[in-house]
């Protein structure tokens, strides 16, 4: 698929202006540089990914003022009786994040994806944690995610992780980029509730999944030394 489809479509309509819709075109070769260089660090193939054109926040009350950013989201999708992942990119990220950040919110987003497939080939994936705030999204955000040094052996890509994502990712010159020239500009935004964040798929359709046993292989290996990494981290 065109990664960019539905942002042309959301500019055709009207949706995102044209000093917005320029802006994405001129800086999507970041993403794509960013795609490739995971690819070669960690010998796996990227997902399908597209570029969402809104904001999307995330609120653990909706009635609340405060809400957190979602920049990307990895999102499993049944279709025709065939599973695939998909990474969801928001507009703003192309828009205003610098190079080191949107690499290191796809690499996040890469591991969310080896994590998915980790579960579903154990069958673990019935429901996913659901979490009353952000805080505790972000812990277990943090608790399940594969060790970045075993799959990825780009020092830099490795940095630019670890100085971003300490204890979840924060990133205040670029909120404030967002607020101001995205949400305040009135620009597209997207609500997700926080327990709608979550993977649920039912047992039918995860029977239903076909997975290269190669991958599959390669997951395993990678769980292992993680496994190995944090027990030494806790003794």
């Amino acid at each position: 698929m065109d990664p960019l489809i539905k942002i042309k479509e959301a500019h055709q309509g009207g949706v995102i202006t044209d000093k917005a819709y320029e802006l994405i075109l001129k800086r999507f070769p970041i993403a794509v540089e960013g795609i490739n260089r995971i690819e070669k660090a960690s010998g796996i193939r990227f997902p399908i990914a597209y570029v969402e054109p809104s904001v999307v926040v995330s609120s653990a009350n909706p009635n609340s003022y405060e809400f957190g950013i979602l920049f990307a989201r990895t999102i499993p999708v049944m279709f025709d009786e065939k599973f695939q992942v998909v990474i969801q990119i928001s507009a703003p990220l192309i828009a205003y994040g610098l190079k080191g950040t949107i690499h290191a919110i796809l690499a996040h987003e890469f591991l969310h994806y080896l994590e998915l497939i980790r579960k579903i080939s154990k069958m673990d994936l019935l429901s996913d944690e659901i979490s009353g705030n952000l805080f505790e999204n972000v812990f277990a955000d943090e608790t399940r995610l594969f060790e970045p040094r075993v799959v990825f052996s780009d020092r830099t890509l490795l940095d630019h992780i670890t100085k971003r994502f300490p204890s979840g990712f924060r990133d205040f010159k670029l909120e404030d980029k967002v607020m101001k020239y995205w949400i305040d500009k009135k620009l597209p935004k997207t609500n997700v509730a926080l327990d709608s964040n979550t993977v649920k798929l039912s047992m039918k359709s995860l029977s239903k999944i076909k997975l290269d046993p190669q991958f599959i292989k390669k997951i395993e290996e990678l769980e292992q030394k993680s496994t190995k990494i944090r027990k030494k981290k806790i003794y």
